[in-house]
């Protein structure tokens, strides 16, 4: 059968579009895995402690299997051996402390299973994104992790707007991995899929330092007006919506912000064109959303309930003159719960007391830490980040100051609350230099 020239135009052009629309659908599925690594669930319906974490680092194992075997030999990334011994022996730890104190919380003493978990996760994530993109390079991945950051934003707008979406959400969705649904609807805090409380903030506070860095990054390269606005409105998003998330978020919002002032060179006695154009974009973009969010406040009772709480501190600086929140006030006077100072064992070992709030009475990294095994777990747990921060400035040096201020915000964190920031770090070991270098400036 011959076509028509007119047919087979139409045939040609009928290929041509489905080619983007499958591309498009890959894009949305893989950003759903990302967040499934970044944010990860549990399913009502499957076993519980069975969250999507769990099940990437299964498919990572049959990657790396695959790649075993094919290859024969499994090549690791120079800074992962030592990262390893230092999470085992973190553990070790862990474990005399459960010893020396007839305890069976093993919140810590199995942190290497966590670590793993992480690892093989982080490399099932690596290679769906290297067969989409070929390359992954430090812009896709920080790409991907604004995508879905800012999608969380909005869906927890959403369920916190529409009961048919909260109850389907809940319904289907477990948020175990950051807290139980009642503790969240009782304490009335939004919530999207395995982001919620301390988590999400941690979180949000790496993706903005991240975005800040790739961002500051291409400002030294051409860059378009559209992307910029895209970046510096996802900016916006997460500051603002992570906030009324949690309001950790603010660690971050504040590193990113002050280190776009620093380096973007807008302090200096000649400022280029680029930085200007910059700047321009970044005032009109905010003018644009602020303007939005003060409409939804005045217009809206739960927005604006939730706008309160997520920038208490700013609302009591203009309305009472001093900037304060309950969280604060709470930490402040009651939560710097140390061991007695006669107490060498504690102090050395710790107590081998995670998972019971109570028992410790602090919800403090730090004193967490040391409760549970010591100084020696502390240090040593501060060392493994401290390498990990290490090895990825020296293999991406074009980010180090981004990856430093990933670690300070670690850091900065635990006087606020127990957290581990390894899921990036991990994700850091999977790029390879090569890939990194060729393909920065990339969409």
């Amino acid at each position: 059968m011959v076509l028509s020239t007119n047919s087979q135009v139409l045939l040609d052009n009928s290929r041509n579009e489905v080619k983007p629309r499958v591309w498009i659908i890959a894009y949305v599925l893989l950003a759903f895995l990302v967040s499934c690594y970044f944010f990860p669930f549990e399913l009502t319906f499957l076993p519980k402690g069975l969250n999507t974490k769990i099940m990437l680092a299964a498919v990572g194992i049959l990657f790396l299997s695959e790649h075993v075997v094919r290859a024969g030999a499994i090549t690791l990334d120079e800074g992962l051996v030592p990262a390893i011994l230092f999470a085992v022996v973190f553990s070790i730890f862990g474990f005399l402390s459960m010893e020396i104190n007839n305890s069976d919380d093993a919140s810590y003493a199995s942190y290497f299973i966590s670590f793993g978990t992480w690892l093989c996760a982080s490399y099932a994530v690596y290679r769906w994104l290297k067969i989409a993109h070929q390359e992954v390079t430090f812009r896709i991945m920080t790409n991907y992790l604004v995508v879905i950051s800012v999608v969380q934003c909005f869906l927890a707008l959403l369920i916190d707007s529409n009961v048919n979406i909260k109850l389907f959400v809940d319904q289907y969705i477990a948020q175990d991995t950051v807290a139980n649904v009642e503790f969240l609807t009782k304490v009335k805090r939004l919530y999207g899929i395995g982001a919620a409380l301390d988590v999400a903030g941690t979180r949000f506070s790496i993706v903005l330092i991240c975005l800040i860095g790739v961002i500051l990054n291409l400002r030294r390269t051409y860059f378009s007006n559209g992307t910029m606005i895209l970046y510096w409105s996802a900016f916006m998003v997460i500051a603002i919506v992570g906030n009324m998330i949690s309001r950790t978020t603010t660690v971050g919002v504040m590193m990113a912000f002050c280190y776009l002032l620093c380096y973007s060179n807008l302090l200096r006695a000649e400022v280029s064109d680029s930085t200007i154009r910059l700047w321009r974009i970044i005032l009109m973009v905010t003018a644009f959303l602020v303007s939005i969010a003060i409409f939804l406040y005045q217009v809206n009772d739960d927005f604006r309930e939730q706008l309160r709480f997520g920038f208490e501190g700013f609302f009591n600086f203009v309305e009472k003159g001093t900037w304060t929140t309950s969280s604060t006030e709470r930490l402040n006077s009651v939560m710097w719960i140390w061991p007695e100072v006669h107490d060498i064992k504690t102090w050395i070992i710790g107590k081998a007391e995670f998972d019971d709030w109570h028992a410790v009475g602090t919800d403090i990294g730090y004193c967490r830490f040391i409760f549970y095994n010591g100084l020696l777990g502390l240090v040593t747990f501060s060392m493994f980040f401290l390498h990990n921060a290490w090895t990825s400035v020296r293999k991406f040096p074009e980010h180090q100051i981004t990856i430093f201020l990933l670690l300070i915000t670690g850091f900065v964190i635990w006087f606020k609350v127990a957290t581990d920031i390894f899921l990036i770090y991990a994700l850091l070991y999977m790029i390879d230099r090569q890939e990194r270098s060729e393909g920065e400036n990339r969409l």
